[in-house]
């Protein structure tokens, strides 16, 4: 598996987002346009600064200032031509947004940037006068009251997309670390494993050791009794220690099973089991390792909600959720295993279909009891 379905999930999220908050935009720009623009001046300064607030907003191109300073620019400029010369309050609407979106692009000249917005609004609404015989309280009701409220819907608007957009990266964040985590816990158990093998062995040879030592002159054939079983002593340690390293060290299913559920809640996953019969303890320990595998895969590569475990006297099919959607990927680690299976006349396969990921292995229940011997001969 890899980590484009993480990466897809992710981008769609954003998307959706983004999505959203444009639809919003632009329903609330064809409001104010059917209610407030009475001549097509006035409709085309609102749908030009909406077309700039949706660039500014836009994921691909808000994050530069090459392209929201221009925005910045054109929308000032049609709140200004708003105001003097097409009557038209809601060209703010498209200023509000944009600079909305500089604010939250520039954190360290936020206050800055909001003062100077509201002071342009203000300047605007200030020489509305000097191009208007209305009286006073009209300018005040359309120059005041629609300007504000527009910019401050606006405003809201994007504020929203803001407070979305990094919720799902602090979603992606804590869902990396819990991951991250798990994969962890699994070293731990790894290392545990190897103290097991490694730290009893150099103990019982240090003290083998130094009685060959002492009895090396008082008693040379007991002395050489003691170095040959120093030396098969740490042979064993060695096969055992290699067999770690490739997991191919003999696993308890039951074992592995109990430690994918606690690795899976630990990361947020619902876990179901379905045991549709009792696995062969020989067949158990090729299953742990496709499970042990599979549950590394999923923490590492995929975004999944729930996992689906079914267990039968000889197989194992495990099926997780927020796996993107494509053909199957490269096998990667299940590759080695997936071979050993084919050697014991078994098989492993994987699928991906509609956002699921579908692990199964299984032995024939005839060659079941021949595991054990084909895996001696492999070690050898």
């Amino acid at each position: 598996m890899t980590t484009e379905p993480v990466e897809t999930t992710r981008s769609r999220l954003h998307d959706l987002n983004l999505h959203i908050v444009s639809a919003s935009l632009s329903s609330m720009g064809a409001l104010l346009a059917a209610v407030h623009a009475k001549t097509w001046w006035q409709a085309l300064l609102l749908a030009i600064g909406l077309t700039a607030a949706l660039t500014a907003v836009s994921r691909r191109t808000a994050g530069r200032l090459s392209v929201l300073l221009p925005c910045l620019i054109v929308t000032m400029a049609l709140w200004f031509l708003g105001t003097t010369v097409a009557d038209s309050p809601t060209a703010a609407y498209g200023f509000a947004i944009v600079s909305a979106v500089v604010a939250y692009r520039l954190p360290a000249h936020r206050r800055a940037v909001t003062l100077g917005a509201f002071l342009v609004l203000l300047l605007g609404i200030a020489v509305r006068p000097l191009f208007s015989d209305e009286s006073l309280v009209d300018q005040m009701l359309g120059y005041v009251a629609v300007p504000l409220s527009v910019a401050l819907t606006g405003v809201i608007m994007v504020h929203l997309n803001q407070v979305i957009s990094e919720l799902v990266t602090e979603l992606d964040r804590a869902r990396e670390h819990e991951a991250e985590l798990a994969v962890a816990r699994e070293r731990v158990r790894f290392a545990g494993d190897l103290h097991d093998i490694q730290g009893h062995t150099l103990h019982v040879v240090k003290l083998k050791t130094t009685l060959a030592r002492r009895l090396v002159r008082v008693d040379a054939e007991r002395a050489e009794r003691e170095l040959e079983e120093i030396h098969s002593l740490v042979g064993d340690t060695i096969l055992q220690t290699r067999e770690l390293a490739y997991a191919q060290r003999r696993l308890n299913l039951s074992v592995e099973l109990e430690n994918a559920k606690n690795l899976f809640e630990a990361a947020g996953i619902r876990v179901e089991v379905d045991r549709e019969g009792e696995v062969d303890a020989r067949a158990g320990e090729s299953l742990g390792q496709v499970l042990r595998e599979t549950t590394t895969n999923i923490l590492r590569h995929s975004e999944a909600e729930r996992v689906w475990i079914s267990l039968s006297e000889t197989g194992i099919r495990v099926v997780n959720d927020g796996a993107g959607r494509g053909p199957a990927p490269e096998l990667g680690g299940l590759a080695a295993l997936r071979d050993r299976l084919v050697d014991q006349g078994g098989e492993l396969t994987v699928e991906r279909e509609n956002g699921r990921f579908t692990t199964a292995a299984s032995l024939p229940r005839s060659l079941s009891d021949d595991i054990s011997t084909t895996t001696e001969k492999d070690r050898s």
